[in-house]
């Protein structure tokens, strides 16, 4: 894989790396780590969100204030990832080359996107000090600060190495845990009233209208974190967090210590063993949970 992405980028003069803001907050610190190392190599390189906000808690990493809303490169190599479906997409990409780092990633289990990126971009080009607080930044955001199911001593192995370019820990942490939105605390509040429990409380499923995030003022980012007050609770073994978007439904689903991978042959889920989600068009979000629910009795995930 690094030799074909090295060749895909040498071949093209120009790279167009594209983001969304997804609800667990790792693909702009990613996009940005990649988008480092390809301007320190002089490459032409733009960086471009498909959602509408940005959250302003990682206004401190390098670039970010390069981040736009649409594609001015009309023959550049498209890498994309945190992007579920591109299909969702509205850009026009057609008789484009397209690397989709997630996909490459899902093929090895248990494996954060921050780690398998930095790992694969490390062997291509060298690494700054920039360049590791943004994916120190993602790796923070995927694990919820260390406390996710699936961290290893590699996980923290990854972050020392990470940390031996100088980084500012301190920094990160403070602009990710202190410097959290009214909207945030609005949208957590309204959601929490949602939290319905089912198969003797092993099941809980949370609700994010799109009314109230308009209400509130919500952006995906003040999202984060939501589904942890629902898997927390003592009985539950499985937490699905529905959030309403404009055109589609993006869905989180979250364990504790059951494999719920084989849900990606349903869903095209993206994730790790114990935490997944995507996003889905054209159904109504009781028809998705009850369909859901359906793939979880089949597979037997409350059983295990």
């Amino acid at each position: 894989m690094t030799k074909e992405l090295a060749n895909l980028i040498d071949k093209h003069n120009r790279v167009t790396i594209l983001i969304s803001s997804n609800v667990k907050g790792d693909s702009i610190p990613v996009a940005l780590g990649i988008y480092t190392l390809l301007k320190n190599s002089r490459k032409q390189v733009e960086v471009v969100n498909y959602g509408k906000s940005l959250p302003i808690q990682l206004d401190f990493l390098s670039y970010f204030s390069k981040i736009k809303k649409t594609i001015d490169y009309n023959d550049s190599l498209i890498i994309y990832c945190g992007i579920q479906n591109i299909d969702l997409l509205s850009f026009d990409l057609n008789e484009r080359t397209i690397v989709n780092l997630e996909h490459q990633k899902n093929t090895i289990n248990d494996v954060y996107s921050s780690y398998f990126i930095y790992k694969l971009f490390k062997e291509i080009y060298p690494i700054s000090k920039e360049v590791a607080t943004c994916f120190y930044t993602a790796l923070l955001a995927e694990t919820q600060y260390f406390t996710a199911m699936n961290v290893s001593e590699d996980t923290f192995v990854f972050a020392s190495e990470l940390m031996a370019y100088n980084i500012d820990a301190k920094e990160i942490v403070t602009n990710l845990k202190q410097r959290y939105s009214l909207a945030s605390l609005r949208i957590l509040s309204s959601t929490l009233s949602t939290l319905e429990l089912e198969n003797s409380g092993e099941f809980a499923f949370l609700y994010v209208s799109r009314e109230k995030i308009l209400e509130s003022g919500a952006i995906m980012i003040d999202m984060l974190g939501i589904i942890e007050h629902a898997i927390a609770l003592t009985t539950v073994k499985l937490a699905c967090l529905f959030i309403e978007l404009e055109d589609s439904i993006h869905v989180l689903i979250q364990s504790k210590k059951i494999n719920i991978s084989q849900l990606a042959t349903t869903f095209d889920t993206h994730g790790s063993r114990y935490a997944v989600d995507f996003e889905i068009k054209n159904i109504e979000q009781e028809s998705l949970l009850l369909k859901i629910k359906e793939e979880i009795k089949r597979i037997g995930i409350l059983d295990a």
